[in-house]
């Protein structure tokens, strides 16, 4: 476990249950790790983290303005979504204007993430198409460059594909080479990155580091996910109450196996970790910990994220039972984190 600090704790009826492990880093715009928790060198899938890196293309290359995209639009591209009807009814509005339909993206069909929403649809023998993926968002974002630029959306998902090649020179720009790639759940390319790495990436994207143009892109990308949070994610989503409780001081991006990266554009910095056991549990209490040991978060905004600090375990009649809290060694920076 050398490589990795503990984030968080489960604590079942006084007794600690379980521990969750993993690594951390905290950026500035200038790219220097200033807290670091664990072996921040370590290599990982960010996932669905570098959505908005995605989709930067969308708005620098004109399509999104081509379009007439607005600040849910990219929200929505920037999404993990749940497939609740406002995100669904959204898609496929946008998926018309393209003269595209569902079977065009690459993601595949697959039930929403919103219970209700999938309850609902079994019970009414309604079958799933990609638009339900919580990825259909950023894969019709990927689509609206294709048209834009008049590349094909044939095999948009390959690494060789225009669009593929496009997010990979984003990410060397932003000053990270990726030698390995992955292949994500949603079937695109997915970086293999250091935490350190991911969140010097992040804190650049905040500062929108690589001139005007690039700057106006990401604070459209910042602004939208900061104004419409349950397009960005969902009903009642942890990113909602951030937003709600920051005043959209902070945003975050979750990617699967329990990664994180959040953006906090008025403090010029980012915040990137991987929690080691996948398990996205440990995440809530782990981030409010990191944000009040910076000092980003005043008493009033701590008291409304008190339910994410510190989220209760129930039994199967609601009783609490437990909870979840970060662990003592998020207070403080790990003095030896591997900065390179």
């Amino acid at each position: 476990m050398k490589d990795f600090a503990e984030l968080a704790e489960v604590w079942r009826c006084g007794v600690l249950e379980s521990r969750h492990w993993g690594v951390a880093a905290v950026s500035n715009a200038q790219g220097e790790v200033i807290e670091g928790w664990g072996d921040i060198s370590t290599i990982t899938y960010p996932r669905s983290s570098m959505k908005p890196f995605q989709a930067l293309p969308l708005i620098e290359t004109g399509a999104a303005d081509a379009y007439g995209l607005t600040p849910r639009h990219l929200a929505l591209a920037c999404a993990s979504h749940r497939g609740e009807a406002r995100h669904t009814e959204l898609v496929y509005d946008w998926l018309k204007t393209l003269d595209c339909t569902p079977d065009g993206l690459a993601c595949g069909p697959d039930y929403p993430n919103h219970i209700g929403t999938q309850h609902a649809m079994i019970a009414a023998g309604i079958q799933p198409d990609p638009v339900h993926h919580n990825c259909s968002g950023k894969h019709t974002g990927f689509l609206t460059v294709c048209r834009h630029c008049g590349h094909s959306i044939e095999g948009y998902k390959e690494p060789d594909h225009p669009t593929q090649r496009a997010y990979a020179e984003t990410l060397e720009q932003f000053g990270v080479s990726v030698p390995n790639w992955g292949v994500d759940g949603c079937t695109l390319p997915t970086p293999a990155l250091s935490v350190g790495d991911a969140a010097r990436i992040g804190a650049r994207f905040v500062a929108g580091k690589g001139g005007d143009q690039r700057r106006l892109a990401t604070g459209r990308l910042l602004a939208a996910m900061r104004a419409h949070p349950e397009y960005a994610s969902g009903t009642a989503h942890p990113m909602t109450e951030m937003v709600a409780a920051t005043k959209g001081r902070v945003v975050f991006k979750g990617g699967a196996e329990a990664f994180l990266l959040a953006f906090l554009e008025q403090d010029g910095l980012a915040i990137a970790f991987k929690v080691a056991d996948g398990n996205s549990r440990a995440r809530m209490p782990a981030l409010v910990a990191i944000l009040k040991g910076l000092g980003i978060l005043d008493e009033g905004e701590v008291t409304a994220l008190a339910d994410l600090a510190r989220p209760k375990l129930r039994d199967s009649r609601g009783t609490v039972t437990g909870h979840v809290q970060a662990a003592d060694a998020l207070s403080s920076a790990n003095g030896d984190f591997g900065i390179s």
